[in-house]
């Protein structure tokens, strides 16, 4: 289910730069702003999650970075960190995952989560903040992505659409 949560994650992403593109930076520039904050906050937030994974020192000092980074810096940035999440689901062995690791949040707070928890608040809090962003495109009159699991499955899998119905219970 990891594979197909993190797989989640990276098509979502992609989605979602795909619209930030169509807003018109000079007519909407504080509201471009504003999403690639939130974008890039919770990029952050998933690479330090990834140090925490990986027993690797993480180099920020807050929860998203001071400059704002462009569009295309960061949908590169964030598609570095989608590929690393979904070759360590891949990766990490299935006894692992409860293993409890100790950690400093960016504020200076101790915390303790299992690597699952990790993983799920990562895959959570991305998911919230996509959908920040797209109340962002509505108000821009822009098409927001659909952004379910169930459109994923079904675009990835498209085979899944000429299944038969069969009663259940």
């Amino acid at each position: 289910m990891l594979s197909t949560l993190y797989g989640y994650q990276a098509w979502a992403n992609n989605e979602l730069f795909d619209r930030l593109a169509l807003i018109d930076p000079q007519a909407h520039a504080a509201e471009l702003h504003t999403a690639l904050r939130l974008v890039s906050h919770h990029h952050v937030v998933a690479e330090i999650f990834a140090a925490h994974l990986s027993g690797t020192k993480h180099h920020h000092t807050s929860d998203n970075t001071v400059e704002t980074p462009a569009l295309d810096a960061l949908r590169a940035a964030m598609a570095a960190t989608d590929g690393w999440y979904q070759q360590y689901v891949l990766d990490v062995p299935d006894d692992r995952l409860d293993e409890a690791i100790a950690f400093t949040f960016t504020d200076g707070d101790k915390g303790t989560m299992t690597r699952h928890e990790m993983l799920q608040h990562v895959a959570l809090h991305s998911a919230i903040h996509r959908g920040e962003v797209s109340r962002i495109l509505v108000q821009l009159s822009i098409t927001p992505p659909w952004d379910t699991l169930a459109v994923y499955l079904h675009r990835t899998q498209p085979a899944r659409r000429e299944q038969e119905l069969r009663p259940t219970g």
